[in-house]
């Protein structure tokens, strides 16, 4: 086959260090998604929609066949850290967790997990960030060691 073909649709999911609420001025956390999904354009990873609460980020998105998800995550953790950072003293002490979630999706659930990104807000009124990892990860089949995911 001459030709390289790829659709690997991913759901990121990580959260600020420590589950801090940094993200709770809705104007930061809109240019942040802004600003993440310049980042993974220029990693040849289209958002398809990124959304997410007070401590925490969801992304959809597809990943670049050229790219490896550690460092798509190592580059928008890492570019948007310093970013918030220019937002003002509040945000000197900003860092993301160092772990991550990346879960893959397929084409038929996109329309699903899009929607279940874009509910966070409502969706978190009921269930914390932890129970909602848990849940994710049970779906996906991965066994998580709670003495190390939470950081």
């Amino acid at each position: 086959m001459s030709q390289s073909l790829a659709n690997v649709i991913l759901h990121l999911v990580f959260s600020t260090k420590s589950r801090r609420p940094w993200l709770q001025a809705t104007d930061v956390r809109e240019e942040l998604y802004k600003y993440l999904a310049t980042i993974l354009k220029s990693l040849e990873s289209p958002p398809i929609v990124i959304n997410g609460v007070l401590d925490h980020v969801h992304i959809l998105c597809r990943l670049s066949r050229n790219h490896a998800i550690k460092t798509v995550l190592g580059e928008i953790k890492a570019d948007s850290s310093k970013w918030i950072k220019t937002k003002g003293a509040a945000y000197a002490d900003f860092y993301w967790q160092a772990g991550y979630g990346a879960f893959s999706v397929s084409q038929s659930k996109v329309d699903d997990v899009r929607r279940y990104i874009l509910e966070q807000e409502r969706h978190h009124q009921r269930m914390t960030f932890q129970d909602e990892f848990r849940e994710i990860c049970l779906r996906h089949g991965i066994e998580i060691d709670e003495q190390y995911v939470w950081e």
